[in-house]
């Protein structure tokens, strides 16, 4: 692979990591991955206003970077994905605090669509672990459309995974309610009288895991 265009004439390890995931849609594709290998029309689905050329342009720079790695799935799938190294996984913190940081900007508008990752790393950045370390173990599933995750909230972590399993209780809706529900405390059953949710489960345990999240108070500017 041809080596990685330099940006900036800077040891800094700040600017190394603008010359990895600083150019357009290349960071929010290492988000979507987050999650799990991806085909190239699942990301670009995921990913609204990307071109199909600017998106197997920054694919090529993640892998030159060794961030991005294709595969290919075994029989019967057969198909190409796109992964992340375990070093690209690694960047799950750094995305995490800076998406924390920026999220107390007054000018960040949580109301803009956001993907179905966006959503689920946003639980990961969001929960207060203090509380939650005091909260029952339980299993939480979401379905958007296509895409499936389970989060399972043991002694105040949340780990997350693509798939299906049994869960304590269920969310079947978009990641844009999700997000009512979760940050704007949105009732449950007011998103299920209107026709914005299907929901199983128990309400008791799913209200105390959608308290466990808030947005954080804004920057004070001047």
């Amino acid at each position: 692979m041809e080596p990685a265009k330099r940006w900036y004439d800077d040891a800094c390890g700040t600017a190394l990591a603008m010359e990895l995931v600083g150019e357009r849609w290349s960071l929010l594709i290492v988000r979507e991955l987050m999650f799990g290998p991806r085909r190239f029309g699942e990301l670009k689905a995921s990913l609204g206003g990307i071109s199909a050329n600017v998106l197997t342009q920054r694919l090529e720079g993640l892998e030159r970077a060794h961030i991005v790695k294709r595969e290919r799935l075994a029989p019967p799938a057969n198909v190409q994905v796109y992964g992340l190294t375990p070093w690209g996984c690694e960047a799950e913190e750094p995305i995490k605090a800076l998406g924390a940081w920026a999220a107390r900007s007054p000018d960040h508008n949580p109301m803009l669509p956001l993907s179905a990752a966006s959503m689920m790393l946003s639980l990961r950045t969001m929960i207060d672990t203090a509380a939650a370390g005091s909260v029952p173990a339980m299993a939480i599933g979401f379905q958007f459309g296509p895409e499936s995750f389970v989060a399972r909230l043991v002694d105040g972590a949340l780990p997350i995974v693509r798939g299906t399993a049994a869960v304590d209780a269920h969310f079947a809706t978009t990641p844009r309610i999700m997000a009512n529900l979760t940050y704007g405390k949105w009732p449950i059953a007011e998103a299920e009288a209107v026709g914005d949710l299907v929901f199983t489960g128990d309400r008791d345990l799913a209200a105390r895991f959608l308290d466990l999240f808030r947005l954080p108070a804004k920057a004070e500017v001047e």
